[in-house]
C-alpha cells in the first residue's frame, strides 16, 4: 500500500522524509552502540578486555650502528618486536631476513646486513631463550600484598641470573612489566601462570611508570 497516496503527500516529498527517518534512526544507532562501547572500555578491566590475546613481546631499540640500520631500512615496513620469537645462529638469522624481504623491493646493504645480523646474533642468539608465542594473560582477581609480592620476587631471582634489586630498581609500565616477567620464567625464575600475573600487577602497581625506554 502506498502510505504517500494515503495521506495526499507529494511522493517526492514522501520520499526525503522516509530517507531523513531512516538517517536519523541509523545516527541514533550508532550513538548508542559507540556510547556502549566506551562505556565498556572505561569499566572493563584491561585484562578482561585482552583476554584471549596471547602476550607480545616489546624489544627496545638497540642503540649506536645497529639502530641506525633498524630505523633507516626495517621500521619502515615493520616492527622489531617479532625478532624475540626466535634464537637463531647468525646462519639462521640471515635467511630469515632473506625470506622474510624476498618479495619486497627493499635493497640492504652488505655492510648493514652485517651489523644486523651482530646484533640479532647477540640479541637473539641460539643459547638465548625465544619468547613464548602462546601466552595469554589471566585476570588477577586475589592481589599480593607487598610483603607477599617481596618474597615471591625474591624466590623468582634466586633462580633467575640476577637479584631482586634490579627489578626493584625498574619502572615500567604493566605491559611492560608482563613482558620482563616472561623473559625472566623464560631464564629460569620459577613462576606459575597466576603467580606471574600476581607479580606483574603488583609490579605495575608499585613500579609503574610510562613505558618510555622504548624510543
Amino acid at each position: 500500500m502506498d502510505h504517500c497516496a494515503d495521506h495526499g503527500t507529494p511522493r517526492h516529498r514522501c520520499t526525503e522524509e522516509t530517507n531523513s527517518r531512516s538517517v536519523s534512526h541509523c545516527l541514533g544507532v550508532s550513538a548508542w552502540v559507540c556510547i556502549v562501547a566506551i562505556l565498556w572500555a572505561t569499566t572493563t578491566p584491561l585484562s578482561a578486555q585482552l583476554a584471549g590475546r596471547p602476550t607480545r613481546p616489546q624489544v627496545v631499540p638497540p642503540q649506536g650502528a645497529p639502530r641506525k640500520v633498524i630505523f633507516k631500512s626495517c621500521t619502515s615496513c615493520h616492527g622489531i618486536d617479532d625478532y624475540a620469537y626466535y634464537a637463531l645462529d647468525r646462519a639462521g638469522w640471515d635467511a630469515v631476513i632473506t625470506a622474510k624481504h624476498r618479495d619486497q623491493k627493499v635493497t640492504l646493504a652488505d655492510t648493514d646486513r652485517a651489523v644486523l645480523l651482530d646484533w640479532l646474533v647477540e640479541r637473539f642468539g641460539p643459547t638465548t631463550k625465544p619468547f613464548p608465542r602462546a601466552y595469554v594473560a589471566q585476570e588477577v582477581t586475589n592481589f599480593l600484598s607487598d610483603s607477599d609480592a617481596e618474597a615471591l620476587l625474591n624466590r623468582a631471582c634466586s633462580t633467575a641470573c640476577h637479584g631482586a634489586d634490579r627489578v626493584n630498581a625498574a619502572r615500567f609500565a604493566p605491559d611492560r612489566w608482563r613482558v620482563v616477567t616472561l623473559d625472566m620464567r623464560e631464564r629460569g625464575a620459577r613462576l606459575a601462570d597466576d603467580e606471574l600475573e600476581r607479580l606483574v600487577e603488583w609490579l605495575g602497581r608499585t613500579k609503574g611508570t610510562n613505558d618510555s625506554d622504548r624510543q
